[in-house]
């Protein structure tokens, strides 16, 4: 039953982005939801901050959001696009591992599961060149002269983005090992974009090995970055409301299916 407190959803962005693709999901999720994205070190708000590659860097970045948590702050949820769906499903694990309080679902959108990974997650350290054409088939970069030689952008996004595909290989393989990852214990809501081609809607399927729980998934209207669109944030949002009425799990009737939204 509803009692006055929002849903608090902590969102957590792609590869080489900030939280600006979380700008309108304030307005977009709807009401009875706190929107706050959470940047990753080295970017937006915590740019002077040295960048994380590791797990136990990741964790020592925002366990302490979670540990300030009080009971009389009501539920909240996680939501990562991308690398950030790795970002959500380790901090969930580790909630989990030291006993802390649990979110009421953990949102995942265009996420390979981490057995799964996409060829680019292994590409940190690859020749410029070759990382390029692999963001390119992505629709990730911006025109040619903001990526000329020398630019902004590979003075100030390249170096971020290379970091940000070595903290998902470290976060990947440390969900495959037994000791620091396997499956949650709390529902998972999986979002794919209807025309991502780097992780289609067709493979996110294998996310049922990874909760004992509920998993609800959705298709929505867009690429790998549909985060920016507006089905995503609304989707999310329709299941904060759930939580917020009827408790921490989402329902399950709808929990086996996957639901194509229209266009």
């Amino acid at each position: 039953m509803a009692d006055g407190r929002p849903v608090t959803l902590y969102c957590f962005a792609h590869a080489g982005a900030g939280v600006d693709c979380f700008r309108r999901w304030p307005l977009l999720t709807g009401a009875d939801v706190d929107v706050v994205p959470l940047a990753l070190p080295g970017r937006g708000p915590r740019r002077r901050e040295a960048r994380v590659v590791e797990r136990a860097e990741l964790v020592a970045a925002f366990l302490q959001v979670f540990r300030r948590r009080t009971p009389d702050q009501g539920p909240f949820a996680l939501y990562g696009h991308s690398l950030g769906g790795l970002v959500a499903y380790t901090l969930a694990r580790v909630l989990a591992d030291k006993g802390l309080p649990q979110p009421s679902f953990v949102g995942l959108g265009a996420a390979p599961t981490p057995n799964r990974p996409p060829a680019l997650i292994d590409a940190a350290d690859a020749p410029v060149d070759q990382l390029l054409d692999m963001l390119a088939e992505l629709g990730a970069l911006p025109g040619n002269d903001a990526i000329a030689p020398g630019g902004v952008w590979h003075r100030a996004v390249l170096p971020v983005l290379r970091d940000d595909l070595r903290l998902g290989a470290a976060l990947r393989a440390a969900a495959v090992d037994p000791s620091t990852g396997g499956p949650l214990d709390v529902p998972l809501l999986v979002l794919g974009g209807a025309d991502d081609f780097v992780v289609p809607a067709a493979t996110l399927e294998g996310w049922r090995r990874w909760s004992t729980a509920d998993i609800a998934l959705r298709t929505v209207a867009g690429d790998h970055f549909f985060v920016r669109g507006t089905q995503a944030p609304r989707t999310v949002g329709r299941a904060c409301r759930v939580v917020r009425r009827l408790g921490p799990a989402l329902p399950p009737p709808s929990a086996r299916t996957t639901v194509r939204n229209s266009r």
